[in-house]
Formats: structure tokens, sequence, C-alpha cells
């Protein structure tokens, strides 16, 4: 079953990256924007800004890896010391999927209130992010992408859940990466056209169908819990 579920959450992991490009956008596209633009004109360059772009997202994907490293760990842990512990955890996955769909499509904020959850240690974090600025060189641009994989967010924590479940940490590590992948055509845009893709992707009409999609996720998601595919 974990490995059913884990074939299903790769790829789900990768499309809800995507699909929450106008979300990532709203929450980190101002960060980009305001790193990027932190750079003496001189050296604000194209190529210059694809490189500190690169590094700052490698930097986050990263920590996105290492927290699915640490909670499928975990997850793998429950499910050896308490081995019924498998379907809850698979069964809380699928509704995190539930909320992120309601989420994206409006439908229902409940997300947020997950969301909050990671604001204490932001506290913690973000003066660290804040000592490494401003940004001139790529190591400064990674290690602040280091501590902007913790930006508490509700996708985010979605995709956690989904790591928890996942089997192990190599699982959890790979679920994480393919959403962090997923998010990175929409961070690597800045500027003008940024702002075009957000007002895109929140118009009604793309917001419903993402959202549907998430929700198909969640049933093909929830689908071998319930013993359905056997019929198949």
């Amino acid at each position: 079953m974990i490995q059913e579920l884990l074939a299903i959450g790769v790829v789900t992991a990768l499309i809800a990256g995507l699909l929450g490009g106008g979300h990532c956008i709203g929450m980190c596209g101002g960060i980009v924007s305001a790193l990027s633009f932190a750079l003496p004109p001189s050296q604000r360059h194209p190529a210059r800004l694809l490189s500190l772009l690169l590094m700052y997202n490698l930097g986050r994907i990263s920590s996105y890896v290492l927290a699915g490293a640490l909670v499928g760990g975990l997850g793998q842990l429950l499910v050896q010391s308490i081995q019924p512990v498998v379907q809850l955890l698979s069964w809380l996955a699928v509704i995190m999927l539930v909320m992120m769909a309601a989420y994206i499509g409006q439908w229902w904020m409940g997300l947020l209130k997950v969301e909050a959850l990671g604001k204490g240690l932001w506290r913690r974090l973000e003066p660290i992010g804040r000592r490494l600025m401003p940004v001139t060189h790529p190591a400064q641009a990674l290690g602040i992408g280091l501590v902007w994989g913790w930006l508490p967010c509700g996708l985010v924590y979605s995709m956690l859940i989904l790591a928890l479940s996942s089997g192990s940490a190599f699982n959890g590590a790979a679920l994480m990466l393919f959403f962090g992948l997923g998010t990175l055509p929409t961070l690597l845009l800045t500027g003008a056209l940024a702002q075009q893709l957000m007002a895109y992707l929140r118009q009604g009409f793309w917001r419903q169908c993402s959202a549907l999609l998430l929700l198909l996720f969640a049933v093909l998601q929830a689908w071998p819990l319930l013993g359905l595919n056997r019929f198949f």
C-alpha cells in the first residue's frame, strides 16, 4: 500500500507545487523581488539575477527536502511502533489534500489555521536571514534560501503531512523534492512577469480547475485505503 500511495503522492506533490503557483507568488514573490532589487543597479544584470534566484530556490527546496526526510522518518518510526497508525497517517494526508483544494478554490480557508502553527519557529529563524542581507554573493543567497524554506505555508504543511505518511525518510524527502520542483517555475519569475502570472493563476476558472484536480488526487490517494483498487 505504501508504494501505491508513494507513486500517487509524488505526482500529487509535483502537481500541487505547480497549481499552488498563485499562492507561492503571493507569499514569496515579494521576497524574491526584494532580494533581487536589493542588488546595486550596476550588478543587476540578467545572468547575475538568475544565479542568485537559482541559489535562493536551491536553498528553499533543500529545506523542504530536509523537512520531508525528518517527518518521513518520524512517520516510519510511528508505523513500526504502532502498526494501525499507517492508516491514520494516510487518511490524514487525504484530509490535508482536501483542505488544500478548498484553500486554492477559495471554498474554505481553514488551511490558514494550519499555517499559523509555524509562526513560532519562523520568529526564531527570520533574524538569521536578515543578517545575510543584502545579498551580493551566491553563498548568501543559498543561506537565505535555506531559511526561507521554513516560512510558514499551508501548502508546504499539507505536503509534509503527505510526507509523514510516506513510509520512510527517503520517501518523505522525495515527495518534498517534487513539490519544491513544482513551485520552481513561478518563483523563478520576478517583476512584471510574476505579476502577470499571478493575475492569471488567480482567475476564478483556473482556481476552480486547480482545486478540482487536487480533489481528484485526494480521491486517488483514498482509493487504495478503501480497498477499491482490487475491483479494477
